[in-house]
């Protein structure tokens, strides 16, 4: 019974491993309070302005930074101590979260700084992400990476879920300025883990600096290596066709007979895919025994553009959030086996700029399907939009996996 449990619930091999294990840990609290942040910033500037104009100005003061500092902090993370750079970070974002626990605290009611102090966040959050990923090879085995990023994945997820549910409940009893001091405790655990990781300087062949030529070297390296390049492909063409959730507001009222003023199908359109991710992690056991990781990304993609067809031809809420639930937990797998293509395919020292630009298409990626799906769905029609998305998914995926050979026949290295 013990080994049948170990096939089908999530490996926690890599957790026997200390260093990772203090990562993994305060990961837990933080995939929390970060959401925390993600609801507190949008009630913020909305109490201030009254305006959803201004609450949608806070996603550009955003996505700059992660985009700008998504690349250079994935070459700063290849040219110094990674240890010494995630300390940097975290320090950064536990204070600017304090910032903002500050500013809510006393009132001050300048919806300017806020953006500001928002943008400043999402600036360390941006070079800490890379590092952090780029840290986990020197960690564990390789062998072990697929169940690691699986671990990560659904931590992520759960505090996808958990971090608004609780944000809500606290909101009203405790007030906003509770929720940006929560979240900075949790970094401030991050930080304990983080001071704990034993020293990761820079290896061998590593740049000197990290400027626009180590940035510009790291996109040459992508241009060289048809693995890694089809990967971050595969998961524009998810993301960017494929993720529909412009359209669920809309959708949640026209097509799911919510009231105008929102209810309960809008809370479950947005709650589905990470539910389903959640629960396709935590019976992930067998995510590590598959060793053909690119035909993995293949079939994943391909399984998320039939569950979002499925979802834009759903007449009834509840196949709609089966459908979605399908996609995340297609989606988790896809993740897990894109991100151990990136750890092992990249060499140490270009796996930070690897990282960079992951970070960057991952948070970039939905933003852009904003766009493509409200343009779709205004000129076709919600329903046409989606379906038509996910189309494009299945026959691009295809398309991409019959002319990159080396992306769909890559296998992990055995240790």
């Amino acid at each position: 019974m013990r080994t049948l449990l170990g096939k089908v619930f999530i490996d926690t091999r890599p957790l026997r491993y200390p260093p990772y294990r203090r990562l993994w840990t305060s990961n837990i609290v933080t995939a929390v309070g970060a959401q925390f942040s993600a609801v507190a910033v949008p009630k913020q500037l909305f109490d201030i302005t009254g305006s959803s104009a201004y609450v949608g100005l806070a996603g550009v003061f955003g996505l700059v930074p992660l985009l700008v500092f998504g690349l250079w902090g994935g070459a700063v993370a290849d040219t110094v101590d990674r240890r010494r750079l995630l300390l940097l970070t975290n320090g950064g974002l536990a204070a600017s979260s304090l910032v903002l626990w500050l500013v809510a605290a006393v009132d001050v009611r300048s919806v300017w700084l806020v953006l500001v102090l928002f943008a400043a966040q999402q600036t360390f959050f941006a070079m800490n992400m890379p590092t952090r990923s780029a840290a986990i090879a020197r960690l564990i085995p390789a062998n072990l990476l697929p169940s690691a990023q699986a671990l990560n994945s659904t931590v992520f997820q759960l505090g996808s879920i958990a971090g608004p549910l609780l944000a809500g409940v606290l909101l009203p009893a405790l007030g906003l300025p509770v929720l940006y001091l929560v979240d900075a405790l949790a970094l401030c655990a991050a930080l304990w883990a983080v001071v704990r990781l034993p020293a990761l300087p820079p290896g061998d062949g590593a740049p000197q600096r990290a400027g626009l030529r180590a940035v510009v070297d790291g996109f040459r390296y992508l241009t060289t290596h048809s693995v890694l390049l089809a990967s971050f492909l595969m998961d524009i063409i998810a993301m960017v066709f494929g993720m529909p959730r412009a359209l669920f507001p809309e959708m949640a009222e026209r097509t799911f007979g919510d009231p105008p003023g929102g209810g309960a199908a809008l809370g479950w359109l947005y709650a589905a895919i990470p539910l389903g991710a959640f629960a396709f992690g935590v019976f992930s056991g067998w995510l590590h025994r598959v060793s053909r990781h690119g035909l993995g990304v293949v079939v994943a993609v391909v399984a998320w553009g039939v569950a979002v067809v499925g979802f834009g031809l759903s007449g009834s809420l509840w196949t709609a959030v089966v459908c979605l639930a399908l996609g995340g937990g297609a989606d988790m797998v896809s993740m897990v086996y894109r991100s151990s293509i990136l750890q092992t395919a990249a060499t140490d020292e270009m796996r930070g700029r690897i990282q960079g630009v992951f970070t960057v298409v991952v948070s970039g990626g939905p933003r852009l399907a904003d766009a493509v799906h409200g343009a779709g769905g205004a000129a076709l029609g919600t329903s046409a939009a989606v379906v038509a998305g996910g189309v494009l998914v299945v026959v691009c995926t295809l398309a991409a996996a019959v002319c990159l050979p080396a992306f769909r026949t890559y296998r992990a290295p055995q240790e």
